[in-house]
């Protein structure tokens, strides 16, 4: 009675171990693909977390505590903000700070000294602000100080610059109270913005106490284009609420003269911004994962062609078609299981050394990276098919005629 051939675990894993170190350095340029694919896989998903929740802690810090209340224009004339805007904006629970403006419609030149007729002057947006608005942007000061209640309720002539106004006036500091002309009015610099954190067109612009311009220049014309609006600066998460108690805080009468727009869900603008992110990275890992695929069926298709002596003898012993394609495969995997186990390890250093350079906390899923290696050894296996199928179809004869 004949015996059946046997084809165990053990001497699948030996003869797949022993296939790979006969050629290393074939085997090492074939398992460098898998790693790349596999690496960039780790890589994307896990920039992509930490990038969101990068995302998600600077919105919800910053743009998720940002109303901003736009008004209408009021039926017969008239301002849509009262005069005490800025105090009902107060006096709503979780406002740390809101502030009126609008861009004054100023076409006269802007000067730090007497204008002549030779001096065409330059060209600056010039803001008319409620004292509120410099704390709502955050704004930060170079030198001076920003103008006050006292300055806007008393229509002081003062003003302060952004940096990229100063700069361009060639002002730098305020000791000696330089001066500025607007459409040939003087105002006094009192204080220089350094930096804000919204509205970063600030930085350009000469801001005037809203008194101030109300009585030199007077309130926006309905039909003129420009738009009054309010900024207000809220605790987290508290903008929704704001924004829909705004409007009657304002106007308890007529509300629906002012539209308001607060922040979207940070959770959904994260998810929207991983889900662009992951897209278009994760098309870069797949392509790398093909390259590597190829790479393994090249190269066991080949080992198969230069083996066909040793397939020939093995089946000519007793090995059948499936010992034959099982061996095969078996090196394929294996191929793809040492890469992407090495680019596992390769990912995660990757997103570890980017977090710490950027002093980001790094985020990487069990879900990403367990399934890394599985993923590597998956991509060997289809892509040790085909060569497979070829060794397992040589006949032993022809085989050993060769």
């Amino acid at each position: 009675m004949i015996r059946p051939t046997r084809f165990g675990v053990r001497d699948l894993v030996d003869e797949s171990v022993a296939g790979m170190l006969a050629r290393p350095g074939r085997a090492g340029l074939t398992v460098l693909g898998t790693l790349l694919g596999v690496a960039a896989f780790v890589t994307v998903l896990g920039l992509t977390s930490t990038v969101g929740g990068q995302i998600s802690g600077r919105f919800t810090a910053l743009v998720a505590t940002e109303v901003t209340v736009q008004a209408a224009d009021v039926p017969g004339g008239g301002p849509a903000f009262p005069d005490d805007a800025e105090q009902r904006l107060l006096g709503l629970n979780g406002v740390r700070s809101a502030g009126v403006f609008w861009e004054v419609a100023e076409g006269g030149r802007l000067t730090a000294h007497r204008p002549t007729d030779q001096e065409p002057g330059e060209d600056l947006k010039v803001l008319a602000a409620s004292p509120g608005y410099l704390r709502a942007i955050h704004a930060r000061l170079m030198t001076g100080r920003f103008f006050g209640s006292w300055h806007d309720e008393r229509n002081e002539r003062v003003v302060v610059l952004g940096s990229g106004a100063a700069s361009r006036l060639g002002i730098t500091w305020v000791d000696n109270q330089p001066a500025v002309f607007i459409g040939g009015i003087a105002f006094s610099v009192i204080g220089i913005v350094d930096d804000v954190e919204r509205r970063a067109d600030t930085l350009l612009s000469v801001v005037v106490p809203a008194g101030t311009a109300e009585v030199v220049w007077g309130l926006p014309e309905a039909g003129s284009g420009v738009q009054v609006q309010a900024l207000i600066d809220t605790d987290i998460g508290a903008a929704r609420q704001v924004g829909a108690e705004a409007p009657l805080a304002l106007r308890p009468e007529t509300p629906n003269l002012f539209t308001v727009a607060v922040p979207p869900d940070p959770q959904s603008l994260r998810e929207g911004v991983s889900t662009d992110l992951g897209t278009l990275f994760l098309a870069l890992a797949a392509v790398c994962l093909v390259v590597g695929a190829v790479g393994i069926a090249n190269t066991t298709l080949v080992a198969v062609l230069e083996r066909v002596g040793e397939i020939g003898l093995r089946r000519a012993l007793g090995a059948r078609r499936r010992h034959v394609a099982v061996q095969f495969l078996a090196e394929s995997g294996t191929l793809g299981l040492v890469g992407g186990l090495l680019g596992t390890s390769l990912g995660v250093g990757a997103v570890v050394a980017v977090a710490s350079l950027r002093d980001w906390t790094p985020i990487l899923q069990p879900a990403t990276v367990l399934p890394a290696p599985l993923v590597g050894a998956v991509t060997g296996l289809l892509a040790g098919l085909y060569p497979a199928w070829r060794a397992s179809r040589i006949e032993p004869a022809d085989a050993l005629r060769r």
